[in-house]
C-alpha cells in the first residue's frame, strides 16, 4: 500500500514479512495538566513519533474557489438547545486542538469544558501522523462527560483512521483481501501515519469508545459525516441502518469485513468535480438535512493537486476557514492540519 498525501491510500501486494460508548460517568476525569492528555515532554515529541510532511507544493486546480465565511452567532431554534459547532480532523495534534477550542470558548485555559449547553461535534480522524492521537481521544472522551453534566454535549464520529486503528490492533498482520493482493491492517496503519507510541498506549476503554462511534448523524439541517463519498449508501437507507450496520460489522470481527468497510469510507472526493451537487443531493435525499459538513480531504487538497511541475514553486492555498462548494451544499472541515494548514472549530450554520 502506497498514499501521497491528502490522497486515498492506494494497495499493492504486500512485501512485509515479518463497539454503543460507555457510559459517560464512567470515564475517569484526569487532574488539570498544562496540556491535558498530551504525552509530549516538554518541547520534545514522544520516542517514536514520525513526522508528516508539513510543506507540500500544490498546483491550484482553478476548478473550484474557497468561499469567505462568516460565523455569526444566532440563537438555537430550541431554546434548550446551545449553538451548535463542529471539529475538523485532529490527527494527534492536541496542542492545535486545545488552542482552538479556547479560541471559540468551548475551554478554560485547563482544557475543562466551558461552553455550557453548546453542542459539539467532531467530525473524525483522532489519531495518526500526528504526536499525541491518544491525548486527543482522552481529551474528547472527558469533554463528553463534562459537557453532559453542564448540560451541553460533546460528541463524535467515525473516521476512517479510527476503522485503521482498530483493525491494526484487532488483526494486526493478519492477511486481508485488498481486492488488489494481499494487505495488512497493520502495514496499511504504519504507512497512513500510525504513531507507535498510540499503539503503547491505546486501551480497552479507547478501543471500545472507537468501535461504538456512529458514521452519519443529522443536527439543524445539517448531514454531518468524515468521508467526502456516497458509499455511506452501500451500508442503509437512513441515519439509523448506517450506525447500526457499521456497528454491526465491528462487533462481528471479520478482518475483510472491516477492511472492506475501512477502504470505502477512505474513498474521497465525491462532491468536488462534475456532478458533485447531484452526489451531495442524492446523499441528502437519502438521510436529510440541507448541507453535507465532512472532514478527511483537506481543503488544500479539494482547493488545488499535489506536486510542482518543473520544480516551480507554487503558492499553497491558505486555509483560513471551511470550504463551501458543491453549488453551496457541501462544507469541508478538514483544514490540513497535518500539511501547515488550519485544525478547523467553527460554529454552524455558516453564514456565507
Amino acid at each position: 500500500m502506497t498514499q501521497g498525501a491528502g490522497q486515498e491510500p492506494v494497495v499493492r501486494t504486500a512485501t512485509l514479512r515479518d463497539f454503543r460508548v460507555p457510559p459517560y460517568a464512567q470515564v475517569p476525569v484526569p487532574a488539570p495538566m498544562p496540556h491535558p492528555g498530551s504525552a509530549m515532554v516538554g518541547d520534545e515529541p514522544p520516542e517514536g513519533y514520525t513526522p508528516t510532511e508539513r510543506d507540500l507544493p500544490v498546483i491550484n486546480r482553478g476548478d473550484t474557489v474557497q468561499v469567505e465565511t462568516v460565523q455569526e452567532t444566532r440563537p438555537a431554534a430550541d431554546s434548550g438547545r446551545g449553538p451548535l459547532y463542529a471539529v475538523g480532523d485532529v490527527h494527534g495534534y492536541l496542542d492545535e486542538l486545545l488552542a482552538a477550542l479556547r479560541e471559540q470558548g468551548l475551554v478554560d485555559a485547563d482544557g475543562r469544558w466551558a461552553a455550557g449547553n453548546a453542542r459539539l461535534w467532531f467530525l473524525g480522524d483522532f489519531t495518526d501522523r500526528g504526536p499525541d492521537g491518544i491525548g486527543v481521544i482522552d481529551l474528547v472522551m472527558r469533554l463528553s462527560a463534562e459537557a453532559a453534566a453542564a448540560g451541553g454535549y460533546c460528541k463524535a464520529l467515525m473516521g476512517n483512521h479510527e476503522l485503521l486503528l482498530l483493525g491494526a490492533k484487532r488483526f494486526g498482520d493478519t492477511p486481508v483481501n485488498s481486492g488488489a493482493g494481499t494487505a495488512t491492517f497493520q502495514a496499511a496503519w504504519l504507512l497512513n501515519g500510525g504513531q507507535k507510541t498510540d499503539m503503547e498506549r491505546l486501551q480497552d476503554v479507547h478501543l471500545q469508545w472507537m468501535s461504538r462511534l456512529d458514521a452519519v448523524v443529522e443536527e439543524d439541517g445539517h448531514l454531518l459525516m468524515h468521508s467526502d463519498t456516497t458509499a455511506y449508501l452501500d451500508y442503509g437507507s437512513t441515519i439509523e441502518d448506517v450506525n447500526d450496520t457499521v456497528h454491526a460489522i465491528l462487533t462481528r470481527n471479520d478482518a475483510d469485513e472491516c477492511w472492506d468497510l475501512f477502504r470505502k469510507l477512505t474513498k474521497r472526493f465525491a462532491f468536488r468535480d462534475e456532478g458533485g451537487a447531484e452526489a451531495v443531493r442524492e446523499l441528502m435525499s437519502t438521510y436529510g438535512g440541507q448541507r453535507v459538513v465532512h472532514g478527511h480531504s483537506p481543503i488544500p487538497y479539494l482547493l488545488g493537486e499535489v506536486g510542482a511541475e518543473d520544480g516551480e514553486d507554487v503558492p499553497r492555498p491558505v486555509v483560513d476557514g471551511p470550504h463551501v462548494y458543491a453549488e453551496g451544499l457541501a462544507i469541508a472541515m478538514d483544514g490540513g492540519v497535518t500539511m501547515a494548514g488550519k485544525l478547523l472549530v467553527v460554529q454552524l450554520p455558516l453564514h456565507d
